[in-house]
């Protein structure tokens, strides 16, 4: 069972991967089941309404987001957090565990190891192996280290190094990157070309890839200003789904050749046809643009976790990132001087960053753990804690099924 959430695109993404990862490994020897907890009828209104309200609060209140995030990443108020999640979510778990009963279950979302080790403690369930796999490259909120889980995979070194801070123990934590689509490493074997012909865009034009997301603003004016640049190349352009925005952009008149998407499901042919990307500092349209290859031109990160994305890929000078359309255009036409001497330069440094491979080794090490026998003793450490957890629940009327 592999979790997800609708809040951004980003872990949704991760756990298609995880899904796909799965399948080529093990093939008809594993069922793969994606489930959105948040959505199930028991969990709280409040909660099922944050994924639809997460993308007009990080739109239009980023500074409300920024400090709700610095304060919430704090050790108190992620204990307060979890154990409210724990009260909020724990029939819901209980639920889902009962009807998949699932041989291990992955996470490509923050807050379930808590609700769902609580489950897994306080009823009469088999031990299940719970592997947490964090999508965000360095800037890592502290929920994602919660210790009861059997594996937590890092993308990393820096979070590999935060998490043993956490109370990780190195056997608990796997160094893989954030989990993409195999295909996108797949297809590296794949000249450009060919992949440009098949989706009819100039097979030999120098390629830029632009995407939008519910997040991004200004999107379409700094399109406009770049593509007034005198400068050889062909637009790629995917609106992620903005119906108005699509529609806004198909009514401009391109000065360069462009082909403009709505929504596509096919984003690893379009990362490999591309020579450089346009977007968002989200950890996974920056994880696939790496292990794809481009260099990067960021042009919003929210606060938070996807600062940290921009430092790590300017740091290794596989991108950069502008605030506006004079330093979008700027740096664009820099990256091409010289017959994309610059360009040329950070591709090489972001396929060096990049791990395409990262669900198929999360996949692989998941599944040797529902051959493992994990220890059923319990320690007076993990007595008092069961004592304290049932205690909690019986305040809100909540009863195991012991």
């Amino acid at each position: 069972m592999v979790l997800s959430a609708e809040s951004g695109l980003g872990h949704k993404s991760a756990a298609e991967a995880l899904q796909s990862a799965f399948q080529i490994k093990f093939g008809d020897g594993v069922t793969v089941e994606i489930i959105n907890p948040l959505d199930h009828p028991e969990t709280p209104k409040f909660l099922r309404d944050s994924q639809s309200n997460y993308d007009e609060i990080v739109k239009k209140l980023p500074e409300i987001y920024k400090f709700g995030y610095e304060i919430s990443d704090w050790e108190l108020p992620v204990s307060l957090l979890e154990g409210g999640l724990i009260v909020a979510m724990y029939e819901a778990f209980r639920e889902i565990v009962l009807e998949y009963t699932p041989d291990l279950v992955v996470s490509a979302y923050p807050l379930y190891a808590a609700p769902l080790s609580t489950v897994l403690e306080l009823n009469d369930l088999p031990k299940i192996p719970i592997v947490t796999s964090i999508t965000d490259l360095v800037s890592v909120h502290q929920v994602w280290f919660n210790t009861n889980v059997t594996l937590l995979t890092v993308p990393t070194e820096d979070v590999f190094e935060d998490a043993r801070q956490a109370g990780f123990s190195e056997d608990q934590l796997l160094l893989t990157g954030i989990p993409v689509k195999p295909e996108i490493g797949k297809l590296q074997e794949t000249d450009k070309a060919t992949i440009r012909k098949e989706l009819g865009w100039e097979i030999n034009k120098p390629t830029a890839l632009a995407v939008a997301s519910p997040r991004v603003t200004n999107l379409k004016t700094y399109l406009k200003d770049l593509d007034n640049l005198g400068i050889d190349f062909q637009w790629a352009i995917v609106a992620g789904g903005n119906d108005p925005l699509y529609e806004a952009l198909n009514r401009i008149k391109w000065q360069h050749a462009a082909k403009v998407y709505n929504f596509v499901e096919e984003m690893p042919k379009f990362l490999r046809a591309s020579d450089l990307i346009i977007c968002k500092a989200g950890g996974l349209i920056t994880t696939e643009s790496l292990a794809a290859g481009l260099p990067i031109l960021f042009i919003q990160a929210l606060p938070g976790q996807e600062t940290g994305n921009v430092e790590y890929v300017i740091g290794h000078q596989a991108g950069a990132f502008c605030e506006n359309s004079a330093e979008i255009c700027e740096k664009f036409s820099d990256w091409f001087v010289n017959d994309g001497e610059i360009l040329k330069t950070m591709a090489h440094n972001a396929k060096v960053l990049g791990k395409p491979n990262a669900a198929l080794e999360i996949a692989t090490a998941s599944w040797e753990l529902i051959d493992e026998s994990p220890s059923t003793s319990i320690t007076i450490e993990d007595t008092h804690r069961l004592h304290g957890l049932n205690a909690l629940l019986e305040v809100f009327d909540i009863k195991p099924q012991l």
